[in-house]
């Protein structure tokens, strides 16, 4: 889904790749204050779906990568909200991690590929 969807797609940079999936997020912007208002609804919604899917996926067989770790840095200790906000955070740096793989053959710091 994802090679259909968004990988096999001419974008620009890293920047496009997350708006393209809808993983970024939407400015709230009232006088002096700036501040996230959360998940922007604009994108491919079904790769935002199946991105957070695979986060959660990626956090369960690949425990050693400079990603997982990350995430587990970021939350220990912390609420629920936490996990749940980190893990949109978590699914945009592994997309633009995928991007990077199909597109300049950079594997992510710690991941393990397999043969296919």
């Amino acid at each position: 889904m994802l090679v259909h969807e968004i990988l096999s797609r001419k974008l620009r940079d890293r920047r496009a790749v997350a708006r393209y999936a809808g993983l970024t997020g939407s400015p709230d912007e009232s006088g002096q204050r700036r501040r996230e208002k959360g998940l922007a609804r604009a994108g491919n919604a079904r790769v935002r779906r199946g991105m957070i899917q695979l986060a959660w996926r990626f956090l369960l067989f690949q425990k050693d990568s400079d990603l997982a770790r990350w995430f587990q840095a970021r939350t220990t200790g912390g609420r629920k909200t936490t996990r749940k906000t980190m893990i949109v955070a978590l699914a945009r740096k592994l997309l633009i991690a995928l991007w990077r793989f199909v597109t300049a053959g950079e594997v992510p710091q710690g991941v393990i590929v397999r043969a296919a």
